[in-house]
C-alpha cells in the first residue's frame, strides 16, 4: 500500500514537472505566433493584451516580400539549400567512413579513430579562425561552400555509425564474400539497408544543426543576398530597429522547416534519443 502511494506521488511530480516544462517552451512560441498576426502599433500601445485588436497578416507580406534590403524569402531558400546539401554529404561520409572504421582492416585504424575521437574534446570555436583562413584561400566565402563543407565529416557522426555497425553480426559480410560481393557491394546492397535507422537519425539532427547554425554563417556570409536566414535575421532586427512585430514575424519564419520536420519525424527523434545515449562499442 505504501509502495503504491509513493509511485502514485512520483507519477503526479513527474507530471506537474512536464506540464511546468511544456508551459516554459511553449509560452513564448503562443506569444511570438499571436504577436505576428499585431499591427506595430497594436504592440506598442497594447503590449500587455494576449490577443489582437486587429487581426493583421500584412507583417508576412512585408517581411517575406516587401523589402528588397531584408530578403527573408531568399534566406529562406539559401538556408534550405545549405542544410539539404550538407544533410546529403554529411550521408554519404559519414557511412563510408563508418564502415572503413567498422569493416575494414588497414594498418592504424583504431589508433587514427582514437585519435579522430580525441579531437571531440577540443571546443568547437578554437577552429573558427584557421577555418575561416582555409575558406578565404579557397576563395568560398560568401559561396555555399563555406557553410556546406565545414561540417560534412562531424566525429560523432562517425562513431555512432561506427557503434552501429559494430552490432551487425561480421558473418554477413563472409556470406557475401564468398558469394563473390566486393567491399563496396557489401556496403551498398547490405550494410546500407541495415543502417537506415541510424543514417536516419544522422540526417534529421545534420539538418537541424545545419538550419540553426548561426555563429560560422555569421562568419562567413557578409553578402545579404547569400546569407541563410539565421544570421539574416539579426540584420532584419536592426533594418527595422524596434520593429518587434517584424522581428518576430521573421522569427517564426525560420522555425517552420524545423517544426515540420519534428511533425513528421518526432517517431525517429524519440528513438534517436536512445539510439545516441545507447551505443556500445
Amino acid at each position: 500500500m505504501l509502495s503504491l502511494t509513493k509511485k502514485r506521488i512520483s507519477k503526479i511530480v513527474a507530471l506537474v514537472f512536464l506540464l511546468l516544462m511544456v508551459f516554459i517552451w511553449i509560452v513564448p512560441v503562443l506569444y511570438t505566433m499571436i504577436t505576428s498576426f499585431k499591427s506595430e502599433a497594436d504592440i506598442q500601445t497594447n503590449a500587455f493584451t494576449i490577443l489582437p485588436i486587429n487581426w493583421v497578416i500584412g507583417n508576412y507580406q512585408d517581411v517575406l516580400f516587401g523589402n528588397t534590403s531584408a530578403p527573408v524569402a531568399k534566406w529562406f531558400m539559401n538556408s534550405l539549400i545549405i542544410s539539404v546539401s550538407q544533410t546529403i554529404l554529411v550521408l554519404v561520409i559519414v557511412s563510408l567512413a563508418g564502415y572503413g572504421y567498422s569493416r575494414m582492416k588497414f594498418k592504424g585504424r583504431d589508433a587514427i579513430f582514437v585519435f579522430l575521437m580525441a579531437t571531440m574534446m577540443f571546443p568547437a570555436v578554437v577552429n573558427l579562425i584557421p577555418l575561416y583562413k582555409i575558406i578565404d584561400t579557397l576563395g568560398w566565402v560568401n559561396n555555399y561552400l563555406a557553410a556546406i563543407v565545414p561540417g560534412a565529416a562531424g566525429v560523432f557522426n562517425i562513431f555512432l555509425i561506427r557503434q552501429f555497425m559494430q552490432g551487425i553480426p561480421k558473418e554477413f559480410d563472409e556470406s557475401a564474400r564468398v558469394d563473390g560481393a566486393s567491399d563496396f557491394q557489401i556496403f551498398i546492397k547490405l550494410i546500407l539497408p541495415l543502417i537506415r535507422p541510424v543514417l536516419t537519425v544522422v540526417a534529421l539532427f545534420t539538418f537541424t544543426a545545419s538550419w540553426n547554425d548561426f555563429l560560422w554563417p555569421s562568419i562567413v556570409f557578409n553578402d545579404v543576398e547569400k546569407m541563410p536566414i539565421t544570421p539574416g535575421l539579426q540584420l532584419l532586427q536592426g533594418m527595422y530597429a524596434l520593429d518587434v512585430a517584424h522581428a518576430l514575424t521573421g522569427a517564426l519564419v525560420a522555425i517552420v522547416p524545423t517544426f515540420i520536420l519534428y511533425l513528421f519525424t518526432q517517431k525517429y527523434f524519440m528513438e534517436s534519443l536512445s539510439l545516441s545515449s545507447g551505443v556500445k562499442g
